[in-house]
């Protein structure tokens, strides 16, 4: 049985300003189980500020947490104009008899400076519902982190006349932590703090497969 997809909503305003919305895989059992735990957990740990186990902990759980947080916070200054934000949008962003990417993108703001976001892939194994891991999505590192990193360096010199060391606070080059999958090509993302300063933003670019795809696995 395929997996299909449906979308699950959760929003509300009554305290913080909550928005979650995010793909729920129906069809085989243990295959969307798998996929909709990985997902459920991850966006309980974007909201959650327990330090407490996540184990059974729902994204309802963590929605309620989050707003008990928010209302000990205004109890504690009464005169603070900061209202707590979460906003969470995941996508299915390419599907394949081999792969389905998922990606999440999920911003906070909980004071500060400014707000917090941040986006990660997930390649499930639509066949097991299990996440692949790198090595099983790429079969020659060294060699596809030498073209990400000359496209990378097209792209940085648009936005910014740092070094690229100065992109990985003076350390040599490196993936970004999670890799995605489109119609178009793999996309490659790194997320503000995960290279460069929060002021140059997301760096977003994709490189067609058929660029890369003899150093891929899967796609």
């Amino acid at each position: 049985m395929s997996i299909e997809f449906s979308e699950a909503h959760i929003e509300t305003s009554k305290d913080a300003d909550i928005a979650i919305n995010y793909p729920k895989a129906e069809g085989n059992k243990d295959v969307s189980e798998r996929i909709n735990t990985t997902i459920e957990n991850y966006i309980v740990s974007q909201i959650n500020f327990s330090e407490d186990s996540l184990t059974n902990i729902t994204i309802k759980n963590a929605v309620e947490r989050f707003n008990t947080e928010y209302t000990t916070f205004k109890s504690d200054f009464p005169d603070s104009p900061q209202k707590w934000e979460a906003f969470i949008d995941g996508e299915v962003t390419y599907r394949s008899p081999e792969v389905i990417c998922m990606a999440i993108n999920s911003y906070l703001d909980t004071g500060g400076a400014h707000g917090n976001t941040n986006v990660r892939f997930f390649n499930f194994n639509p066949q097991t519902g299990e996440l692949y891991s790198k090595s099983e999505l790429i079969n020659n590192v060294s060699d596809i982190s030498k073209i990400i990193e000359r496209k990378l360096q097209e792209k940085a010199k648009s936005k910014s006349d740092e070094p690229i060391e100065d992109f990985f606070f003076g350390k040599d080059f490196q993936l970004p932590e999670t890799i995605g999958y489109s119609d178009e090509g793999l996309i490659i993302l790194y997320n503000p703090y995960e290279i460069a300063s929060y002021s140059q933003g997301i760096i977003e670019f994709i490189i067609p497969y058929s660029e890369i795809s003899s150093y891929l696995n899967i796609y």
